[in-house]
């Protein structure tokens, strides 16, 4: 019954939220079903930051490689619980003003270092060895110019207007509009019917991941 149980309160709860959108008699109990499920992604914060806590007091405790990021870590993490239960999280409180002050420059200065490697891995990507390379390659750097002010100032006075297709602010609208937008709403479909296969394999019981089951 340990297996079993879940299953049926999955299969259950999928089934009731899927079929409240045919079955309007079923609204209240999807959203009941919703306020339950927002219970448990609140013991599963609670009983991941307790995992967090933990993996970490192991790595200090165990003089690990890069202990001391982990005594940070925990030092943070116990000073804005504290702050936050202690004094609120509204604004012009000392959680505000550490939220803004600390975490948002740190988080700047992470994605600012990404830009590193976002630069190495274009490098990498643009070397024009095949046609695939090639394509993107080009489009990169049509999209770079457009997205600049040189790209729409980049005309010669004496080019004609019927040409105006060429000039690199129009082409890069047109990647970004029609090419673009194509492959990203292929991609979308396509996460999309994972997204429906995953769920259909854990309603019929195949996917049973969350049972700590491979």
């Amino acid at each position: 019954m340990r297996r079993e149980i879940p299953m049926i309160v999955a299969f259950v709860a999928g089934v009731i939220i899927i079929l409240e959108f045919f079955v309007p008699t079923l609204r209240n109990v999807a959203g009941q079903l919703q306020k339950w499920y927002l219970v448990v992604v609140a013991f599963a914060i609670l009983v991941g930051a307790f995992n967090l806590l933990r993996m970490n007091y192991m790595k200090v405790r165990g003089r690990r490689v890069d202990w001391p990021y982990s005594i940070v870590l925990i030092v943070g993490l116990f000073a804005m619980t504290i702050v936050g239960i202690g004094w609120g999280i509204g604004q012009g409180t000392v959680f505000d003003w550490l939220f803004n002050y600390l975490m948002f420059p740190m988080s700047s200065t992470m994605f600012a270092l990404l830009a590193f490697f976002v630069a190495s891995a274009a490098y990498r990507a643009f070397r024009a060895r095949t046609v695939d390379a090639t394509l993107l390659l080009v489009a990169a750097v049509i999209v770079m110019l457009g997205q600049v002010p040189i790209g729409s100032i980049w005309v010669p006075s004496w080019w004609p207007d019927s040409l105006v297709f060429l000039t690199p602010d129009w082409l890069k609208d047109r990647i970004m509009n029609i090419f673009n937008t194509a492959g990203q709403r292929a991609i979308l479909i396509g996460a999309s019917l994972g997204v429906v296969s995953t769920a259909l394999r854990i309603l019929l019981g195949i996917e049973r991941s969350y049972l700590g089951e491979e």
